[in-house]
């Protein structure tokens, strides 16, 4: 196998892999990065530098995997979220865009706030929304929950690479289940996508399905914490939650159900999508 430059294999690669994503300029140079371990700056600055066999093998080996359909944060381990980077395995869901507008809606909240810093992450995954507002807010203090050990282990890596383990607590426990804490924001990315809608989506052949299986109605672990909510939420408090884009209305139903008398807000993703369940107790 003969070398080939930067610029060669990303042009060769980013024309392979436009076919199979929207995003194959940015996924070849995030392999190159990850190969050669270097910053996309550096990739970028040197398009002329020439990579060895070794180097074309192993990138066009994860080319492969990902025409594939193999999701790229679990072949290179990590995934960027809010300007930080998390450690993924196929043990926790990659951390997407869309969960991004949860954070901002807790970084208004916590700020227009100050004086309520206790919060539960529940479902924590990776860790990424507890870690990132630990990142962004020095007095919050975090409870971070999942059923999921291995999860929690990622998570608790995570955290700590990002030096804020000192400020999340990680439990193994289902849900709200047999807790005595009672917090003043309650933020929760569970499993919403219906049963019978995964059977027809790529994302049940890498991540876990554990983190996406909702129920039948894809509400199953939604109406179990909100059943839970009246005991666990202070007053003044807000629970915020991601769901499905075609729960809104079941969701609002739900709440308006178990927790009577609370205000509750949809607020749409950059899709335009129902995205995220505010609740104000």
């Amino acid at each position: 196998m003969t070398k080939t430059k930067i610029i060669e294999w990303l042009s060769t690669s980013t024309r392979l892999l436009a076919n199979h994503s929207e995003f194959a300029s940015l996924e070849t140079r995030v392999i190159l990065c990850h190969v050669l371990e270097k910053s996309r700056e550096w990739i970028v600055t040197h398009p002329d530098q020439e990579l060895d066999a070794s180097q074309i093998q192993k990138a066009n080996g994860l080319l492969d995997r990902i025409i594939e359909g193999e999701p790229l944060p679990y072949l290179v381990g990590k995934q960027a979220f809010y300007g930080l980077d998390f450690k993924v395995t196929p043990d926790v869901l990659i951390p997407r865009p869309e969960t991004e507008l949860l954070i901002e809606e807790c970084i208004t909240w916590l700020e227009d706030h100050p004086s309520k810093r206790h919060m539960a992450d529940i479902g924590t995954g990776s860790g990424a929304i507890a870690i990132t507002l630990a990142d962004r807010f020095e007095d919050l203090e975090i409870t971070a929950i999942d059923i999921s050990e291995k999860a929690l282990e990622v998570a608790s890596q995570n955290a700590a690479c990002l030096n804020v383990d000192s400020k999340i607590s990680f439990v193994q426990n289902d849900l709200l289940s047999d807790y005595d804490g009672r917090f003043d924001l309650i933020a929760a990315n569970l499993p919403y996508i219906p049963t019978e809608k995964l059977k027809s989506l790529p994302v049940t052949r890498y991540e876990p399905m554990r983190a996406l299986d909702g129920g039948p109605d894809g509400l199953d672990l939604i109406r179990k914490l909100l059943q839970q909510t009246r005991e666990h939420l202070k007053p003044g408090g807000m629970l915020i939650l991601e769901i499905e884009e075609g729960q809104s209305i079941s969701a609002s139903k739900l709440v308006e159900t178990l927790l009577p008398g609370v205000e509750i807000t949809i607020l749409n993703d950059l899709a335009n999508h129902p995205r995220i369940l505010k609740i104000m107790v």
